[in-house]
Parts: C-alpha cells; sequence; structure tokens
C-alpha cells in the first residue's frame, strides 16, 4: 500500500511537471527582473529561510535557476523547497540567480544577479508588533515571534486574549530569549517580564513619576532596566506625507532594580527644563546612553524640538548612576551641514558600532519620511551614513543581532505605509551591505497583510512563554516598586 501511494504521488508529480513550459527561443534583456520584494544583489545569511519571490509583470510562466536549484512554475511566483534551499546556502558562498519569463509567448532571460551567503548567522528568532498602520494606534494588536530560519510563528501577546488593550514592544536582554519584557496597558496591566520562562507582572511606577515605564533596556546582568517615562500627545499634521505626529509633554529617565524593586534616580535625569527619554545601557553596562533636548512650547515649536544623544556613568555592582552628561552627538553641532534630531540609540553588542535614527525635528520618525539611520564608530568616532541601507521613506527601529553582524530594522520604503523589517549585514570592517525583508512563505504575503511589523527586537533562542501564558498572568496583581 504504501508503494502504490509512493508511486502515486510520482505520477502526479511528472504530470504537473509535464503541464509546467520550460524555456525555448529565449530572448535576452540587459534589465534587471521586475522581482518583489527586491532580492537582487543581498547578502543573505546562510541560516535564513528561502527568498522566496514573484515578478511584477503579467507573465505566463517562470523559470528560476539558483546555483543548483531550478524552479519551474506557471504564474510569476517563485517558492523554493525548504531542503533544498538550506543545502545550496550551506554549500555556497556567492550564488548566481537567472529569471526567464513566459509572457505572450515570448521567453525573456533578465540579466542575473547574485546573492552572498556570508557564514555569520543572524539570530534565529525576531519578535516585533503587528499594528494597523492608522491612527488607532492601540487596536488590535499582536505581538509576536518568527523564527527567520523557516516560516514558524506564534503569538507572544494577542488582543483577543488581553482584553483588546495597548501592548508596547517586546524586548530581550542581551538576545536572551530567557530575559525579556513588554508591556499591556490599561486596566489589569503591567511590564510583563520573562526570566528563565518565568513571567512576573510588574508595576515600574510611582506617585512622582509621571507615568510608568515606556521605552526601556537591560543592564548586561539583567539584574537592572533603564526606562523613561513619557507623556506623550498625538498631533495630526495638515500633510499627507507625515499623517500622525507624537511627541513628548513631558519625559524623563529612570533605573529600575528587578531584584529588590526599587526605582534608582538621578536629578540629572529627570529636569524639568529639559526631555529625555530613548535610554539604554552600554554592552558593558558602564553607561546609559539616551537623548536629551531643551525644552521649547510645543506644540507651537515642535519643529525646533531638536534631541542630541548623551550618556551618563552607570556601576551595576552598586547601581549608582553617575554625576557627568557627557555629549555624544549634537543634534546642532555647526559641523553638521543640518540640524538633526536624534532617536533610537542601539549599541552593537561587541560595543563598537553605535546606530540611531535621525530626523529634521522631534521624537516620533515613523511618519517622517526624512527619517534615516546613521551608525558611528565609537573608536573612531566616524560617522557612516549609511547610504546603501536607507532610503527615501522612513527607516527606524532598528536592533541587533548578538553576533553584532546583522542589524534589523523597520522600514516603509516601498509604500510609505506599512513598516516592514529589512536585514542588513555590518561586515567586520563596518561595511554596511543592501538591505533585504524578511522573507516569507507566500511570495504575495506583504501584498496582502494590512498589519505594520513594529519595532523588531532579534532573540538567540525561541521565547519561552506564549499568548495564553500572559493571558493568565493579567489576572495577577502587579508586583509595586519603591
Amino acid at each position: 500500500m504504501k508503494f502504490l501511494h509512493i508511486l502515486f504521488s510520482i505520477i502526479i508529480l511528472q504530470v504537473l511537471l509535464s503541464c509546467t513550459p520550460t524555456p525555448s527561443d529565449v530572448s535576452k534583456s540587459e534589465a534587471l527582473p521586475p522581482i518583489y520584494p527586491d532580492y537582487t544583489d543581498v547578502t543573505i545569511p546562510v541560516n535564513i529561510a528561502p527568498l522566496n519571490f514573484l515578478v511584477r509583470d503579467n507573465i505566463e510562466a517562470i523559470q528560476v535557476t539558483a546555483g543548483t536549484i531550478t524552479v519551474n512554475a506557471r504564474g510569476n511566483e517563485v517558492v523554493f523547497d525548504e531542503e533544498d534551499w538550506r543545502e545550496l546556502l550551506e554549500a555556497n558562498e556567492r550564488i548566481k540567480v537567472t529569471v526567464t519569463t513566459l509572457k505572450d509567448g515570448k521567453w525573456t532571460e533578465y540579466r542575473s544577479f547574485h546573492w552572498l551567503v556570508v557564514k555569520d548567522k543572524v539570530d534565529a528568532y525576531l519578535t516585533y508588533r503587528l499594528i494597523e498602520p492608522d491612527y488607532e494606534v492601540w487596536n488590535n494588536l499582536q505581538i509576536k515571534q518568527r523564527c527567520v530560519e523557516n516560516f514558524d510563528e506564534k503569538a507572544l501577546c494577542d488582543y483577543r486574549l488581553a482584553n483588546n488593550q495597548c501592548m508596547n514592544c517586546h524586548a530581550t536582554g542581551s538576545q536572551d530569549p530567557n530575559l525579556s519584557m513588554m508591556y499591556v496597558r490599561g486596566p489589569h496591566g503591567g511590564a510583563i517580564l520573562n526570566q528563565n520562562g518565568k513571567l512576573r507582572k510588574l508595576a515600574i511606577k510611582t506617585k512622582d513619576m509621571i507615568s510608568g515605564s515606556v521605552y526601556y533596556g537591560f543592564s548586561p546582568t539583567g539584574r537592572y532596566i533603564t526606562f523613561s517615562t513619557n507623556i506623550i500627545i498625538p498631533a495630526f499634521h495638515s500633510k499627507a506625507s507625515k499623517r500622525l505626529e507624537v511627541y513628548d509633554s513631558k519625559s524623563d529617565v529612570y533605573v529600575a532594580d528587578l531584584q529588590e524593586n526599587r526605582i534608582i534616580r538621578s536629578p540629572l535625569l529627570s529636569d524639568s527644563l529639559a526631555f529625555e527619554t530613548f535610554p539604554t545601557f552600554s554592552p558593558d553596562g558602564k553607561y546609559i546612553y539616551y537623548c536629551a533636548a531643551q525644552h521649547v512650547q510645543l506644540p507651537q515649536e515642535l519643529k525646533q524640538l531638536q534631541y542630541a544623544l548623551v550618556r551618563i556613568p552607570f556601576d551595576e555592582k552598586t547601581g549608582m548612576i553617575g554625576n557627568q552628561v557627557d555629549t555624544v552627538y549634537s543634534a546642532a553641532n555647526p559641523s553638521q551641514q543640518k540640524k538633526h534630531s536624534v532617536c533610537h540609540p542601539r549599541i552593537s553588542p561587541d560595543g563598537r558600532y553605535l546606530v540611531y535614527t535621525i530626523a529634521d525635528y522631534g521624537t516620533f520618525p515613523i511618519w517622517h519620511q526624512e527619517s534615516d539611520l546613521q551608525m558611528m564608530d565609537l573608536q573612531t568616532g566616524h560617522i557612516d551614513t549609511m547610504a546603501v541601507v536607507n532610503s527615501t521613506r522612513s527607516d527606524t527601529y532598528h536592533s541587533w543581532s548578538s553576533n553584532s553582524r546583522w542589524l534589523v530594522f523597520a522600514s516603509k520604503r516601498d509604500n510609505g505605509l506599512y513598516g516592514k523589517p529589512y536585514f542588513c549585514y555590518i561586515d567586520r570592517n563596518g561595511k554596511p551591505h543592501k538591505p533585504f525583508v524578511l522573507p516569507q512563505q507566500s511570495p504575495s504575503f506583504y501584498d496582502q497583510t494590512l498589519k505594520s511589523f513594529n519595532a523588531p527586537e532579534f532573540s538567540k533562542g525561541d521565547i519561552p512563554f506564549d499568548a495564553v501564558d500572559v493571558e493568565q498572568l493579567l489576572k495577577q496583581e502587579a508586583e509595586p516598586f519603591h
């Protein structure tokens, strides 16, 4: 019986193959194929899922040769076999890709392109918040985890199990899946802390703070987080290109001791005449980097709101904040051709590079088409404008892989509306390579989805909880801080 089943499968496969036309009388084109996503001449990690794609044309059939793999298909979509794909990447460092299409009865072979395969693996998991890119910023949210080596996905938090409450993005400590946190806002909400799979619900707020914690980052040991408290004001632009603006009417930075449930304060981080936000620890735990701006009248002087990148010492052994703030990058530096506002500083785990977002003003670059990524070499001070990485639309919300070789960021380069996670290789010389979007099983996925991928974050392993675990935790009382 098993033999007959195998024989039947072989016959069906042969019938399907016989129905798929193969190239003949081929004419050649010097143009690159109009494929989507744009996977032409990109650098990819050896452990990435198949780069399935489609051709933006009304074609009848397609043949793609990628190294030793040949795919023949009717229609305009190319889907690689996952096992063949893994073998292809493991055996090659440079893969030549040739696309040939059938249209109006004529075959055309486009100019070939290449995939450069590097042995520096990307962290296997990615978390992100799925959000509708409209003005109801809290509605029908999900935080999901995706294995980037294949197409497996699971929900870490789901609006259907969390009373449709607002949830903030999930982030790990040192890309460790056993140390992570996210926020669920509203009634019975709190900070959801994962420590080795054990979940705690925390109320990281005291009476003297203007709000609960908003943006945060873990210290290297995982005992502390540095976080900002923000009074966030939304406002609508008259220009459709920017749509929505968000700014802080107040913001301060603190440190929370997750072991003793206490808040650590410094007057230098809560100046009433300044805005402080987006804090993150340096990989060695010796500094807190954050963004700071002098107070202006809002919203009247919003375009004069320029944030600089600064840092202050921190001692993990004593839990003490230093007493001197140093400027790392000034938004009003006379040497700059144009004033910029800085947000979202992230340092590579090896401590060498710092990537941040620049925009004309403010701290909400999602709707700022001019927002770009920049990378500072912390040893030399050299700033790379990352021209090969940035687009003419919003590029921001970035994070590093654990080996400091890969950067993931959210980009709206396709249509200016939906953000998608893009991967960029940073080689050992600090050179950024052309980015590529997170592969999907269906080549038409991004044409059909109505969600933005917000604040993507790497993880070295599977996060040890899911949306059901969070649902149960939300029923418990939150642990207070003092």
